[in-house]
């Protein structure tokens, strides 16, 4: 159990995301590059690419990540945040997306 405090230090916030590649010699990680109403593109490799097999797919669709996680690296590519889905034991897989007007770097609150 974490209290309502530390729950309120995760910064959540809404990303689009603007490519999506196969990390070279891997099975399971895409790098993206996600807009989240910065002034740059965030880069977040993440473990998802068994669950989209043409990872150009997933371009345009917003998605909630966390955008406070400290960087790290994975691969040698440095990730900058984590996008947010849910599985079950059955295999069933989605990505935690917003209502489409939601615009990208909104934040929870």
């Amino acid at each position: 159990m974490i209290t309502l405090e530390d729950f309120k230090k995760v910064d959540l916030a809404v990303g689009e995301i603007l490519s999506a590649e196969k990390v070279p010699d891997t099975d399971k990680l895409l790098k993206l590059s996600v807009n989240m109403g910065e002034e740059q593109p965030r880069q977040i490799i993440s473990g998802i690419a068994l669950y989209f097999p043409e990872p150009e797919k997933l371009v345009g669709k917003k998605c909630m990540f966390v955008a406070n996680l400290e960087p790290r690296t994975i691969r040698g590519l440095e990730s900058n945040g984590m996008i947010l889905a849910v599985s079950n034991d059955e295999g069933k897989f989605s990505l935690l997306e917003p209502n489409a007007e939601i615009p990208a770097g909104t934040r929870a609150k």
